[in-house]
Order: structure tokens, then sequence, then C-alpha cells
């Protein structure tokens, strides 16, 4: 089971908006110098709404041979559509990808029937752990506890990151669930709690801007570490609030770009971070002492 800080990463580009693969390379190794435990691909930070399929492939492709087996990699290849995605799942295995993450298929609002038969079709089709995605903030759908617990005992389906927040849910999905099935955070705000509770990990935007801190706290936090975990958790509470003031991942880019790691491009329809915003961004930034990188 993999455990601890997993960075959902944002995808660098450039102005004509394509990615930019130079910036990709210092980030994937910059992220293993600072102790990510994980590199999550093409998922909602990293806009792949808007890839298409052989850029996807490509990305996932390029991130595998970057990290060289130094950390796992996870690559984000859900879709709407049960064929598409076991075809970027099939791919992801073949580029050697550690694992899947499959966002719930999103706007046609499937039945808890209907997410059980997707998600069994592709752990049939494609011999890979998989971990379910559950944001339904974002895609309108809500895989429920009772539907992860089905899905739990079919073979390749290994874990879920669950990102609505919701803690009941966790103490619900831990006790209904094999042992080795992998329970992470997609909620930076309460991702302490979420792990403090038996979650083995988090996948995390926060840790775009501070790997290190993050894998700290995530350290603390599967070892038991109440005290230590939550007060640190408590000090990142303003980055967590800021890099959420518009929808992600407007702000991280925004972020990443001012401190220099990447440029600040995002594709239609995400647009860049409202002019009104960025002084109170930056004045988060100063206060925790994030500094653009010389």
């Amino acid at each position: 089971m993999l455990k601890g800080s997993f960075v959902a990463l944002v995808t660098p580009m450039l102005e004509d908006g394509t990615i930019d693969w130079q910036a990709l390379h210092h980030l994937v190794h910059w992220h293993i110098a600072q102790g990510t435990d994980a590199l999550v691909i093409a998922g909602t930070t990293g806009e792949s709404a808007t890839l298409r399929v052989d850029e996807h492939c490509a990305l996932i492709e390029a991130v595998i041979k970057i990290a060289n087996k130094r950390v796992a990699v996870i690559a984000g290849t859900g879709a709407n559509a049960t064929s598409e995605a076991i075809e970027l799942t099939r791919s992801a295995a073949q580029l050697g990808a550690d694992a899947c993450l499959l966002v719930a298929p999103y706007y046609n609002k499937p039945t808890q029937e209907g997410l059980y038969r997707h998600y069994k079709a592709i752990a049939e089709a494609v011999a890979i752990p998989q971990i379910l995605y559950n944001v339904p903030g974002r895609t309108a759908c809500d895989i429920t506890p009772e539907t992860v617990r089905k899905l739990a005992t079919i073979d390749h389906i290994t874990g879920i990151k669950e990102a609505t927040g919701n803690l009941q849910r966790v103490k619900t999905i831990l006790a209904s669930c094999p042992d080795d099935f992998a329970v992470y955070s997609g909620d930076d705000f309460t991702a302490v709690d979420f792990m403090l509770l038996g979650g083995h990990g988090t996948i995390s935007v926060t840790a775009n801007v501070l790997p290190a801190k993050m894998a700290a706290l995530t350290k603390m936090a599967l070892a038991g570490d109440q005290e230590q975990a939550q007060m640190m958790q408590k000090e990142l509470m303003p980055l967590h609030q800021a890099l959420f003031l518009e929808s992600n991942p407007i702000p991280v880019k925004w972020v990443m770009s001012y401190l220099g790691h990447i440029q600040p491009y995002l594709r239609l329809p995400m647009t860049p971070l409202d002019h009104n915003l960025q002084p109170q961004v930056k004045q988060v930034l100063t206060r925790l002492g994030i500094k653009p990188i010389l």
C-alpha cells in the first residue's frame, strides 16, 4: 500500500498552451528532493479536462521517465465514458505507472449501479492498481460508502481518494472496507484529521507549493502525533484557503509562477487569478516566509 504525501501536480504550460517539458522536468526532480512520496499526474490540478488524449499519455510517460522509479507515479485516467477510461488506464499501465486515479464520471450523473459497473469494467480490463476518486463538488456525482464497499472487493481496485471533506465518511469507509484498501484525503483543509482517523495519506494541492512541509505534516499525522500535526496544519491553513480563492488550479498555478517554478499559463476556460486577489495571496506567502526561488 502506498502511503504518505502525494502531490496533485500542476501541468506547466507555455504561452501557446503547449506543455512546458523543461518546467515539468524541474518540478519532478524538485518534488523528489523535497520528500514527496508520490506524483499524481493529469488529475484535476493537472488540468486533465483540457488535455488531448495524446498529450495526456505523453505527460504520463514523461513523468515516469523523469522519476525513474525514485517515487511512485499515479496517473489520472478517469473519464465520463467508460471506454475512454479503459483506454487511458491501459495506456498508463503500458507506460509503467504504479497506479491509476479514476475520477467519478462527470456531467452524465450515473446511478450507483452505473458507477459500480463503470469501475468494475475498468478493473476487469486492466491489471493495474486503481484508486477511485470521489469529488462530487466537481463531478455532480457521489460514490457512496456502500458503493465503495462493494468496489473494494474487486481485484485491482485498491483505494479511494475521498475529497468531500466529510470525516464521518472516512470512518465508514475504513470500517467497511478490507484492511489493505487505501483511503486518501483529497481535501487539504481536513487532511490531518482524516489521517488521524486512520487514513493512509493525502493527495494535496498545497504540496505543489510546500512539498517538504506537507511531507513532514503527513508523517506526523500518520504516526499519530496529533499535537504536532494539528499545529502545523493550523500554520498552513491560510495557504490552503488562498489556494482555493478561485477554482483549482487557478490560484496554485499563479503561486507556482510567482515563486519561479513555472510560467503563469492555463488553458481556457481556466483564466489567470483575479488581479484583485493577488495581493491577498502574496500576503499569505509573505507571512509564511515563502519566497521566490533564485
